[in-house]
């Protein structure tokens, strides 16, 4: 057990770390963007506007993905899953909680899968809220 929650802590503390930075760096993407878009007057609506907003959605997205890969290849490298495949379709479902199922994966590492639920929720919630006070900030600000 205290194998598994090491190894969960670890993951939690290195996921967060990822995130905050992503988020900051996101954050100064799109501060430097609404001072370029406030000084030669884009509407929000343009073209210009709308790839702002795809390019936050997909850098979100890529956050997720890369903590959802780490989460993989820990549990390759801990022998719970037999392929990259099945670690990557395993982490996914079990970082959005979707969670299907655990069969095929190692009962010895159980808590750390359970873990990166929890973790998971916590991170999804974080990038929405950043995401909906970014679009509430676009809305009051134009």
């Amino acid at each position: 057990m205290l194998a598994q929650l090491s190894v969960s802590a670890f993951m939690v503390a290195l996921t967060v770390f990822i995130h905050g930075s992503g988020i900051y760096a996101l954050g100064r993407f799109l501060r430097i963007e609404a001072r370029e878009e406030a000084a030669e007057h884009v509407h929000p609506m343009s073209l210009r506007g709308i790839g702002v907003t795809l390019a936050l959605v997909l850098g979100l997205i890529a956050l997720h993905g890369v903590e959802i890969w780490l989460y993989a290849f820990v549990f390759l490298a801990l022998n719970a899953m037999p392929t990259l495949g099945d670690a990557i379709y395993f982490s996914t479902i079990t970082y959005s909680t979707t969670g299907y199922d655990d069969e095929g994966f190692a009962e010895a590492w159980r808590m750390v899968a359970a873990i990166e639920g929890v973790n998971g929720v916590v991170l999804l919630g974080w990038s929405t809220a950043f995401f909906v006070t970014v679009v509430a900030r676009m809305g009051r600000t134009r």
